[in-house]
């Protein structure tokens, strides 16, 4: 199975978050996209929806619940909203859903910064391997993947998905 291209998908996504956003009657949502794959895709789907305001940033790193087990991530960056989040229609964007925990993580620090207006979830991919009750508003495509695989995207210009076999990256 060949992995979809980023760029048509983003295309696709940005009609859809538009019809989304006029059913809601949503005008000038605030992007804001998580570090690093979501970053990426925020922008693309920032630029193919013509919206030229400021995006935010965030890095869930102390905010997953999976934190002790995992421990902290060597880039950790900080998280930047050049825009009040209390009352704003937001949209977060990830690039892979897996988990949900990482979307689970983002809300709870979104909702450190404020109270917004509402949150419409945006994801490049669905892996279908859910967690937690999490789906995206607006979705890219949705892969089935064997357990021992994952996706990762690379970037940021250009886009591109890269599949990757743990069960052959821990026999090395």
């Amino acid at each position: 199975m060949s992995l979809p291209n980023p760029a048509e998908l983003i295309r696709q996504m940005a009609v859809d978050l538009r019809a989304h956003l006029a059913r809601r009657h949503i005008s000038e949502p605030r992007y804001i996209g998580i570090r690093t794959g979501g970053v990426w895709v925020a922008q693309a789907l920032q630029e193919a929806m013509g919206d030229t305001s400021p995006m935010g940033t965030l890095d869930v790193s102390f905010y997953r619940d999976d934190f002790s087990q995992n421990g902290l991530h060597p880039q950790v960056r900080p998280s930047e909203l050049p825009f009040e989040v209390e009352g704003q229609h937001l949209v977060l964007v990830d690039d892979v859903l897996m988990s949900g925990r990482t979307i689970r993580a983002a809300l709870n620090e979104l909702f450190d910064y404020g109270r917004p207006a509402s949150v419409t979830l945006v994801c490049l991919l669905d892996l279908d391997a859910g967690e937690l009750p999490i789906r995206p508003n607006v979705l890219g495509a949705t892969l089935s993947l064997a357990a021992h695989e994952r996706v990762k995207l690379t970037g940021p210009a250009p886009l591109a998905l890269e599949r990757q076999d743990l069960a052959s990256a821990s026999a090395l």
